[in-house]
């Protein structure tokens, strides 16, 4: 996600340790690590009900006629999530890969909404697996075999690196975090790669419009500038996830549902107004940047995914 809180600690301070379930510190941007570390995004008013992301108010009931609530936009960073999923053909009992999972919710409700199997989140800060891991103790398994429900799992790992097996998953999905990814090709490699023959891959985020508009928006929007996010070009973006193998790559603006209700929802509160940056709907009005919902089917002849002796 990007829009951070006011900076938060010491200068000066020392490094963090490694985290203490022994994984390192993460291998990431040290402004990602920050915020999704100490600063902790999605405990922050503005993501209500932790999600972490702009939200997809399209969906909720007169939103122009009335003041938004926070129930308002905890179900808008929830119809996000939907509107991802529902790009699955059948999705019942298989498996979702969720990268870029932070505190895992959209992982439980992919399990508790769409009757998927199992779904496996990935993050690559220990801070969030950690946190995932404790909203959501009674989806994981619990013991040496796994007497939980065991329907989901929580894995550490960057996403040009996935520590999954060729062919493992059925669905492949993002949401708001693809704006962070330094590398992109190795995403989309690693996408195409972990995906089974039939699968199909789902992304959600904002990217620049136009070539123009790259080098414009770190001068408009603090998070690019301080490194939290790139600008990458939507088209840029469509091209790696071709050229990665991925088929019939369709690139759809949802803007329209996103921008304005969401700088209302900002507007409306005193705490957020006057301390987030509030650009975006200015960004997206003059046309140089918005929301997608990007789409595509596995690549053709991908391996199958290795069954049980």
């Amino acid at each position: 996600m990007t829009q951070q809180p006011p900076p938060t600690g010491e200068p000066g301070r020392p490094a963090r340790p490694d985290h203490p379930d022994g994984a390192a510190r993460p291998d990431i941007p040290d402004r990602v690590s920050e915020i999704y570390g100490d600063s902790d995004l999605g405990a922050g008013p503005a993501f209500a009900g932790g999600f972490i992301n702009f939200g997809y108010w399209a969906w909720l009931p007169e939103v122009a006629d009335r003041p938004l609530t926070e129930d308002d936009r905890i179900r808008s960073e929830q119809d996000l999530y939907r509107l991802v999923l529902d790009t699955f053909d059948r999705p019942r009992g298989r498996t979702a890969l969720e990268v870029g999972c932070g505190r895992g919710l959209g992982c439980a409700l992919a399990l508790k909404e769409f009757g998927l199997g199992s779904v496996i989140g990935l993050d690559a800060h220990p801070d969030q697996i950690a946190r995932a891991r404790e909203a959501n103790a009674e989806l994981l398994p619990t013991g040496p075999s796994g007497t939980a429900a065991g329907r989901l799992d929580f894995v550490l790992g960057p996403a040009q690196r996935m520590p999954l097996p060729d062919g493992s998953v059925d669905f492949v999905y993002s949401v708001e975090a693809a704006q962070h990814f330094r590398d992109l090709a190795g995403f989309a490699r690693e996408a195409a790669r972990v995906l089974r023959p039939d699968g199909q891959f789902a992304l959600a985020t904002f990217f620049a419009r136009i070539k123009e508009a790259v080098p414009v928006l770190p001068e408009l929007l603090p998070p690019y500038a301080d490194g939290l996010d790139v600008p990458h070009l939507v088209d840029d973006v469509a091209a790696t996830l071709s050229a990665a193998g991925l088929r019939g790559v369709e690139v759809t603006p949802i803007g329209e549902g996103v921008w304005e209700c969401y700088d209302r929802y900002m507007a409306e509160r005193p705490e957020l107004r006057d301390t987030w940056p509030r650009h975006y709907l200015a960004a997206y009005q003059t046309g140089l940047l918005d929301y997608y919902l990007i789409t595509a089917a596995a690549p053709a002849g991908a391996a199958p995914a290795a069954t049980a002796p």
